[in-house]
């Protein structure tokens, strides 16, 4: 019956180095503190939080299946196995919400396929944060991943998504790797129309914390460094 197996509960994480339970409920440690099954990206990384969570938690009694970009689907069902024995497991990003832009998405449709309750557990969202900070739309937006790397396709990506922003009244949210950030800010305010707006949210409930919204033309006159620092970038025409 249903009611033997196993849960997945998908376990957010800080976005950065801030103390957990700043940023997350007790409902995540009273997860963390009683499940030793877990889908992981990276088994380090993995690791570390649990112990910042729950220092006391037994590590050498961990279970540890691995899902990113190089993972194979195939293997994936078989990473649900221990829910049928009747035991949790737990989906871990490396930061913020397992499934959202993220590869456990992958564990958690395999788990619908196989009957397996999914428990959604309540964390920081980067995107979801962004979108709540940027003052654009937030009855219709889009998250676009990440643009393509090619410069010039880039820059007909922007403005295509500027396009659909002014068409659809719709925030376009998107994200590039840190160490490209800077260059990414620069195609956007080289590529859109002065007037668009354009949201950049860096560093999400870290210390560092930046998050402003303003014209491209606003922008221009602004000097902020992103590189290596968490962003996610919004338009809005």
């Amino acid at each position: 019956m249903d009611s033997e197996k196993g849960k997945l509960y998908l376990i957010p994480c800080t976005l950065g180095d801030t103390p957990p339970l700043e940023v997350l409920p007790l409902l995540v440690k009273k997860a963390i503190e009683e499940i030793d099954y877990y889908i992981v990206e990276h088994e380090k990384n993995a690791r570390r939080f649990i112990k910042s969570i729950s220092p006391r938690k037994s590590q050498p009694t961990l279970h540890f299946n691995h899902i990113n970009k190089f993972t194979d689907e195939a293997e994936i069902p078989a990473m649900l196995n221990p829910c049928h024995e009747g035991f949790d497991i737990g989906v871990l990003s490396d930061a913020g919400c397992p499934g959202v832009a993220d590869p456990g998405a992958l564990a958690v449709a395999a788990a619908h396929r196989q009957g397996i309750k999914v428990v959604p557990l309540v964390g920081p969202s980067s995107i979801l944060l962004a979108v709540m900070a940027s003052g654009f739309n937030g009855q219709n937006f889009a998250f676009n991943g990440y643009l393509p790397i090619d410069k010039k396709e880039r820059k007909q990506e922007i403005k295509r998504l500027e396009r659909l922003s002014e068409e659809q009244n719709q925030s376009q949210l998107f994200i590039e790797t840190p160490y490209r950030n800077n260059q990414m800010l620069e195609s956007i305010l080289t590529t859109v129309m002065p007037s668009t707006q354009v949201c950049v949210a860096c560093d999400i409930t870290l210390p560092t914390e930046y998050i402003k919204t303003m014209p491209a033309s606003v922008w221009t006159k602004t000097k902020v460094d992103l590189n290596k620092r968490p962003t996610i970038f919004s338009i809005q025409k």
